[in-house]
């Protein structure tokens, strides 16, 4: 979301960046980092506490096993595309019939129709949606990230799952509130005990995602919303602007 004084970045967002500048101030990246980000200048933004301004991302190689953790300067980033941006991204027919997690986004994005909170596919799917790079292959599961600022209800979280069975590949759902991510999954069973929430500092144990003990575990929590400078805004806005009726247009998409 925008504020007057910046930009909200939030985990999961794909940033398109000027990779030329990026390489030149990042000495230690591996070799295969340049040509990939030649090819696509879009990395993710990671969960991590960066000095200043500075946005920790992760650059996407190849192979499963070559993934870069690097931090990029607001200047540097020439777009933002948030997962439930990505709804509104057409997948060509040819793909979502040979590619069984491409079908199984559809076939979500379907049954999803009514929901209220934003949401959208991370991890290959994601990806390829906001590059046009064909990254997804046949293996891949489907990731799912849903923003949830206020509270979720046990029940909402049952209803989500309970409507994300039985799809074509094994589909891993996190839920991003402002201070931490945790399973969809984990959450809808929650009994007495605690769950995992994954924070800038790692892994912690607790009941209540959106509790205030939570931003206490981790005072850096804050450092996850990275704030591009006011001047920053005015190029990022339009892109912020080409956001559609997610909610009419999913048909649309689908039928292209």
């Amino acid at each position: 979301m925008f504020h007057s004084e910046g930009h909200v970045v939030r985990t999961h967002d794909l940033l398109e960046i000027d990779a030329k500048q990026l390489l030149a101030s990042q000495a230690s990246a591996p070799q295969w980092v340049e040509g990939e980000l030649r090819e696509s200048p879009f990395t993710v933004v990671r969960r991590s506490s960066c000095p200043g301004q500075e946005i920790p991302i992760g650059v996407r190689g190849p192979g499963r096993n070559q993934r870069w953790a690097a931090v990029c300067h607001p200047k540097l980033v020439r777009s933002i595309l948030s997962p439930s941006q990505l709804l509104s991204h057409a997948i060509p027919t040819s793909r979502a019939d040979a590619i069984p997690a491409l079908r199984a986004f559809y076939l979500l994005k379907e049954r999803w129709m009514e929901s209220v909170l934003p949401w959208g596919p991370g991890g290959s799917v994601g990806f390829e949606l906001a590059s046009g790079r064909h990254v997804v292959t046949p293996e891949s599961d489907l990731d799912i990230i849903i923003y949830a600022e206020r509270r979720l209800t046990a029940e909402e979280a049952r209803s989500l799952c309970d409507r994300a069975m039985n799809l074509p590949v094994v589909v891993d759902i996190r839920v991003e509130t402002p201070v931490c991510g945790f399973s969809l999954k984990e959450f809808a069973g929650l009994s007495p005990a605690a769950i995992l929430l994954r924070v800038p500092g790692g892994i912690v144990l607790a009941k209540d995602p959106w509790g205030d003990e939570i931003g206490s575990m981790d005072p850096n929590y804050a450092a996850t919303r990275s704030i591009l400078a006011t001047r920053d805004c005015g190029r990022l806005l339009k892109n912020e602007c080409r956001r559609t009726d997610v909610q009419m247009n999913r048909r649309k998409g689908a039928a292209k």
